[in-house]
C-alpha cells in the first residue's frame, strides 16, 4: 500500500472509526469490527473519492435494509449545523460517506432522500447526492431547489446553484437543462445578489460553466444583470467573466 498524501488519508480506517462510533451511539446492531475490517482491507490504493463510495457500499451492508430506518439512523449523527463558510473538506468531511449513501440507494425514495439531503447539506455538501435525483425527477427538485435558494440557510443557497452546475468538479455532467437553461436562471436570479461569498463563488463557477456549455443565453443573462448597481451582482459578474471574454 502507497503512502496516503492529501485528503485521501482522512477516508480509512481512521474516518470508520469516527463512523462506527457515532452510529453505534444510536444503533447498537452496528458491527463496528466488520465495518471497520472491511475497510481497512479494502481501501489499499483507491483514491479519496473511491473511498467514499466503499464506505457507502459497506454502510449499506451493516445498516437496516430498510432504507427509511437507515436514513433516520445517519441523520441521527449528523449532530450541530455547520456555521461557516465550509466546503467539504472541513470540520464535517466526515458526511461525505453518508451523502454517496444518499445518492447511490435513495433514488425511489424522493422525499426522503431530498430532505437528507437537506440535512447533511447544512454540516457538509449535498451537491454530488442531488444530481441523480435532478436527472430523474427534474420538475420536483427544481422547485425545492427553488425553496432552497430563498432560504435563510446559506449552504441551501449555495446548493440551488452548486448543485445545478453542468460541469461540476469531481462529477459527471448535468446536461439536462444545457439547450435549454431557463429553469436553472430562474433560479440563479433569486442568487445574484446573495451577500455570502460562498454563494457567490457558486453563481460565478455556475455562469462560467453555462459561458462553456451554452454561451449565448449566458451572455445574454450577464448583460441583463450588469443593468443592476447591485455589489454582489457586480463582484459575480466580474469573477464569472474573467477567463472567458463575452464581448
Amino acid at each position: 500500500m502507497k503512502k496516503e498524501k492529501g485528503i485521501t488519508r482522512f477516508f480509512g480506517a481512521n474516518l470508520a472509526e469516527m463512523l462506527s462510533d457515532k452510529i453505534s451511539e444510536v444503533y447498537k446492531d452496528f458491527n463496528k469490527k466488520e465495518y471497520i475490517k472491511a475497510i481497512h482491507t479494502n481501501c489499499g490504493n483507491l483514491t479519496y473519492t473511491q473511498r467514499i463510495e466503499l464506505h457507502a457500499e459497506v454502510l449499506k451492508l451493516h445498516l437496516p435494509k430498510n432504507y427509511k430506518r437507515a436514513v433516520k439512523i445517519l441523520m441521527n449523527i449528523l449532530g450541530e449545523e455547520n456555521k461557516k463558510e465550509t466546503g467539504m473538506f472541513k470540520e464535517f468531511y466526515w458526511i461525505l460517506p453518508i451523502g454517496k449513501y444518499i445518492e447511490k440507494y435513495g433514488l425511489e425514495n424522493l422525499e426522503i432522500s431530498i430532505n437528507a439531503i437537506e440535512e447533511i447539506t447544512k454540516r457538509n455538501t449535498g451537491e454530488y447526492a442531488i444530481r441523480p435525483f435532478i436527472r430523474k425527477y427534474p420538475e420536483e427538485v427544481l422547485a425545492v431547489m427553488i425553496k432552497w435558494a430563498q432560504s435563510e440557510n446559506f449552504h441551501l443557497r449555495r446548493l440551488a446553484s452548486e448543485g445545478l452546475r453542468p460541469k461540476l468538479p469531481w462529477a459527471t455532467k448535468l446536461d439536462i437543462f444545457t439547450d435549454d437553461p431557463t429553469p436553472v436562471f430562474k433560479i440563479l436570479e433569486l442568487l445574484k445578489e446573495d451577500e455570502i461569498l460562498f454563494v457567490k463563488k457558486s453563481v460565478a463557477n455556475h455562469l462560467t460553466d453555462y459561458l462553456k456549455v451554452n454561451k449565448d443565453p449566458t451572455v445574454k443573462l450577464i448583460q441583463r444583470w450588469k443593468a443592476s448597481d447591485n455589489i454582489h451582482t457586480n463582484w459575480i459578474i466580474k469573477r464569472a467573466t474573467r477567463k472567458i471574454s463575452i464581448d
